[in-house]
């Protein structure tokens, strides 16, 4: 799986978002998570959310990242 990096949408931004994760392909829908700025283990989840060698044999072609 290949991580893909971009940066927040403008409407991210002004909902407060400061990470999101997306695992992106296949015929599968999308997951998408996000982290906010008044979450309080934000470190620990964005470490997580990075970390997407679970999904290596999934249909998920990447991991889109928005910092």
């Amino acid at each position: 799986m290949r991580k893909v990096y971009r940066k927040l949408t403008k409407e991210q931004k002004e909902r407060g978002v400061i990470f999101s994760s997306c695992l992106v392909g296949g015929d599968i829908d999308e997951i998408i998570h996000e982290v906010y700025q008044e979450d309080d283990d934000k470190d620990e989840t964005i470490r997580r959310l990075k970390d997407d060698s679970f999904f290596n044999d999934s249909p998920y072609k990447y991991n889109l990242i928005r910092i």
